[in-house]
C-alpha cells in the first residue's frame, strides 16, 4: 500500500527540523497500517506484465468455460477481483485472480492451504468464516501478460463493517447491531481457534464483511431497467460509482470524519447516550444501509513487500438495495421490535486469511493492523490466539463509538511503539513484569524500574469513564460495555479471555 516514510535526520546533517521518532524494529509497513494519503481507486496498469495481473475482459472464461466473467469487483496489491458466473453450479462467485509472479502464488497457496484445512477441520464451511469454493490455476498465454496465476473462487459477500462504520458518519452502530456482529465474529474466531489451531492475525473492520441473503436476488435487482445505472467500458453489468471513497489509513479517516461531524447538525441526542425513537433509528438503518456494495476478501500486505491494499471493492453496487434484503417488510415502522427484528437479520463473515498462522508456530514477527495490535505484539513476544481477541476488543469499542481505542503517533521524542504501550498503560494502568522484561524490544521501551522510557506524561483514565464521559453512555451501559471489552484487553496475554469464554458473556444477550 501507499506508505509515508519518515525517518530520523542523520548524525552529519545540518538540517535541524524536528523529526519524528520511527521504532528500530517497526518493519515500517506493518500489514495495512502505517499509510498516507488515498488509495488508488485502480491497479496500476504497468503492473500487467509477466509475473504481474492477469488482463482479464468481461466475457473471458476459465477453467475449461466453468466461470465466465461479469464485472470487476476490485483489486489487491496481488491479486485483482472479478464477478463470474459459474455455468456449472449456476450461481454467481467472486474469481480471484492471483499475480503470476512465484512469490505471489506461494503466498495463495499458503492461503489456500489453511482455508481448506479450516474447511477440513470443520466438516466443511463455518458459517462465519468465508468460503473458499474452488481454486486451480489458470496459464494466462502471451495475451493475457503471460505466466500461470493462481485463482481462487470464493462465494460473494457484501461490503465491510469499515464501509457500515462510515455511513453511519463514524458516530456508533446500534449497540444490539454491535452485539450481534461481536457474536457472530466470536464464533468464527472460536471456529478457527478451537477447530482448526488457526490465528487469523489481522482482526479489524476491513475483514468483517456483512453478507446478502440471496446474491442472486440482488444481482437481479440491479439489471432491472428502473434502477439508476452506468455502463463501464470495461464491463456490462449494471453499476453504479461507489457511495464513498475507501479510507482504511487513519489520516484519511480523521479527515472524513471532521467533515462528516462539521455537516452534521448535533441537534440529535448522543449515537449511544440515550434513547432515540425507533422510527428514526430504523430510517437512519435502512438509509445507511441503502447502497450495501458486493465484496470479496482481497489481499492482506505482507509485512516484506511494499504493498497497496484495496480493502473494498470499488464497482458493484446498487443505490436502489434497501433493507429488504435484510429485513422483512414491515407494518409498522414506528414499532420497536421491527427495529429489533432487522438487527437479528444481519449476519457478517470474517475473511483474508492471507496472514494466518498455525497456533503452535512460536512466532514473534510482526502482525496485525497498527491500531488492533495486541502488546505482546509491539514488545518481540511469542503470541498466540489472543492476539485476534486483543484486536476484536478494539473493533467491538470502535464500532460502539466509531473511534479507534487507540491511534498512536510518533512525535520527536518517542516513536509510535512507544506511544501505543502508552495509551494501553493509561488504560490499563499496569503493564505485567512478565511484559516489561519478556519481549525482544522490551529494552527499548522500558527503563530497569519498568517505567517507559520515551513516552510522554500518562493521562490514566478507566474504559468506564472513557464511554461514559467522552461518549455519553449511560452508566449502567457503559459498565456492561466494560465489563465485556476488560477481559479482552486484558494486557497479560495468558489471562486473556478466549473466544468460547466470551460467548458465554452475559454483555452479548440481546
Amino acid at each position: 500500500m501507499h506508505s509515508l516514510y519518515v525517518y530520523t535526520t542523520p548524525a552529519n546533517s545540518t538540517h535541524t527540523s524536528p523529526t519524528l521518532i520511527i521504532n528500530k524494529h517497526d518493519p515500517g509497513q506493518d500489514g495495512t497500517v502505517e499509510t498516507a494519503g488515498p488509495l488508488s481507486d485502480e491497479e496500476d496498469i504497468n503492473d500487467y506484465k509477466q509475473g504481474g495481473y492477469h488482463r482479464v475482459q468481461v466475457g473471458d472464461s476459465f477453467h475449461d468455460g466453468r466461470y465466465v466473467v461479469e464485472a470487476k469487483m476490485g483489486w489487491g496489491y496481488f491479486s485483482t477481483v472479478w464477478l463470474a458466473n459459474d455455468t456449472l453450479m449456476k450461481r454467481h462467485v467472486a474469481l480471484k485472480i492471483v499475480k503470476s509472479d512465484p512469490h505471489f502464488c506461494k503466498s495463495a497457496l499458503e492461503e489456500i492451504e489453511l482455508l481448506e484445512q479450516a474447511q477440513t477441520a470443520g466438516n466443511g464451511s463455518h458459517q462465519h468464516v468465508a468460503q473458499l469454493l474452488h481454486h486451480f490455476w489458470h496459464d494466462a498465454g502471451a495475451a493475457g501478460g503471460g505466466g500461470k496465476h493462481v485463482c481462487m473462487v470464493f462465494e460473494v459477500l457484501g461490503e465491510s463493517l469499515l464501509s457500515l462504520m462510515k455511513r453511519f458518519n463514524y458516530r456508533g452502530l446500534p449497540v444490539n447491531m454491535v452485539k450481534r456482529i461481536t457474536r457472530q465474529v466470536l464464533d468464527g474466531l472460536a471456529f478457527l481457534h478451537d477447530t482448526c489451531g488457526i490465528v487469523h492475525t489481522d482482526i479489524k473492520p476491513e475483514n468483517i464483511l456483512i453478507c446478502i441473503p440471496d446474491v442472486e436476488d440482488y444481482l437481479e435487482k440491479q439489471k432491472r431497467p428502473s434502477q439508476p445505472r452506468r455502463f463501464s467500458s470495461s464491463s456490462t453489468l449494471l453499476l453504479d460509482s461507489p457511495a464513498t471513497t475507501p479510507v482504511s489509513d487513519s489520516s484519511g479517516r480523521r479527515l472524513v470524519k471532521r467533515k462528516m461531524k462539521r455537516q452534521q447538525k448535533r441537534t440529535e441526542d448522543p449515537p449511544l447516550g440515550g434513547k432515540q425513537k425507533s422510527t428514526n433509528n430504523l430510517q437512519q438503518i435502512q438509509s445507511t444501509l441503502s447502497s450495501l456494495s458486493l465484496a470479496v476478501p482481497l489481499d492482506s500486505s505482507s509485512s516484506s513487500s511494499s504493498s497497496t491494499t484495496a480493502s473494498l471493492p470499488t464497482i458493484i453496487r446498487s443505490s436502489a438495495l434497501d433493507c429488504t434484503a435484510l429485513m422483512d417488510d414491515t407494518d409498522d415502522p414506528d414499532n420497536q421490535a421491527d427495529d429489533e427484528a432487522w438487527h437479528d437479520r444481519i449476519t457478517v463473515k470474517i475473511v483474508d486469511l492471507g496472514n494466518a498462522c498455525r497456533i503452535d508456530g512460536n512466532f514473534k514477527h510482526v502482525i496485525q493492523t497498527r491500531q488492533y495490535r495486541s502488546p505482546e505484539v509491539i514488545i518481540g513476544m511469542i503470541w498466540n490466539d489472543r492476539a485476534d481477541i486483543w484486536s476484536l476488543g478494539c473493533l467491538v469499542f470502535e464500532l460502539l463509538t466509531g473511534d479507534y481505542l487507540f491511534d498512536p503517533r510518533a512525535d520527536t521524542k518517542y516513536g509510535k511503539d512507544d506511544d501505543h504501550l502508552a495509551k494501553i498503560i493509561e488504560l490499563m494502568r499496569v503493564l505485567p513484569r512478565s511484559l516489561i522484561i519478556g519481549g525482544d524490544y522490551s529494552r527499548e521501551f522500558f527503563n530497569q524500574k519498568g517505567e517507559l522510557r520515551h513516552a510522554k506524561t500518562l493521562r490514566h483514565r478507566r474504559l468506564r469513564d472513557v464511554l461514559h464521559d467522552t461518549y455519553f453512555m449511560p452508566p449502567e451501559q457503559a459498565d456492561g460495555i466494560s465489563d465485556f471489552l476488560s477481559p479482552m484487553l486484558e494486557v497479560d496475554m495468558t489471562k486473556r479471555a478466549s473466544a468460547n469464554t466470551l460467548l458465554k458473556h452475559g454483555w452479548l444477550d440481546l
